[in-house]
């Protein structure tokens, strides 16, 4: 388990954060065998062909927390010596102020009790969960994790030079995906990829039993059964 309190945060991002995880990737595996680089003081996180180091995919880095094993906690960034006080990570900082989420808006949160003997594993886990919260509240993606010193990792979002998430890279991904994902409510995560992806959408019903998403791709309708589950998917798009 990680921390429970981020859970519905994390959840309604899922579908939007695992596609746009997957656009990342695939630039970064693109280069090939690869090396990653951090410049904090030209603000750039640099994934570098092995074989070409001139074969790069650069990004602005914005490092959002630290999650230790030493310590047993994570470290948001706006608290961190070395952080930003109103860098983006204070936006989670914000919201947590607004919406009574103390987990965002006290500075470190220890591990829950039952994180078990396994850290790196609830890390890695950890890290995931922390990286879908901070593309829900900023809206920037995609995000990384980067492995530091003594098993610590540090969670960035990044700007990078991929193409935005459309509806037609949607639709195609999307049954795949979500055969992945065990979302509690897919017709929030839905509605929460348009509104992050940048798309128009609307209900078919007042009954919310579907959702049509449209942008320059193509129009897709998302239906949903009565447990909030993807029913179906029908779509019209571009050539």
């Amino acid at each position: 388990m990680t921390f429970a309190a981020l859970r519905s945060l994390a959840d309604r991002a899922a579908l939007f954060t695992t596609l746009r995880q997957e656009s990342f990737t695939a630039a970064v595996d693109a280069l090939g065998e690869h090396r990653w680089d951090a410049d904090m003081a030209a603000s750039t996180l640099t994934f570098s062909a092995t074989a070409n180091p001139e074969q790069q995919l650069v990004t602005t880095p914005h490092l959002i927390a630290t999650i230790a094993p030493g310590p047993r906690s994570l470290l948001w960034a706006w608290a961190h010596p070395q952080g930003d006080v109103g860098g983006v990570a204070a936006q989670l900082r914000d919201y947590g102020s607004q919406y009574g989420i103390a987990e965002l808006s006290q500075p470190e949160i220890a591990f829950p009790d039952d994180t078990g003997d396994d850290l790196d594993e609830w890390i890695a886990q950890a890290a995931h969960q922390i990286g879908t919260v901070a593309v829900e509240i900023t809206g920037r993606s995609p995000y990384y994790s980067a492995p530091i010193d003594g098993g610590t990792r540090a969670v960035f979002v990044l700007d990078a030079p991929i193409a935005p998430l459309t509806v037609q890279d949607a639709v195609i991904a999307a049954p795949r995906v979500l055969a992945g994902l065990n979302l509690s409510d897919a017709r929030s995560a839905v509605w929460d990829t348009a509104r992050l992806a940048g798309w128009s959408m609307q209900w078919t019903d007042e009954a919310y039993s579907g959702a049509i998403v449209t942008d320059a791709s193509g129009e897709a309708t998302f239906r949903f059964d009565e447990q909030a589950r993807v029913s179906g998917i029908e779509s019209t798009l571009g050539a």
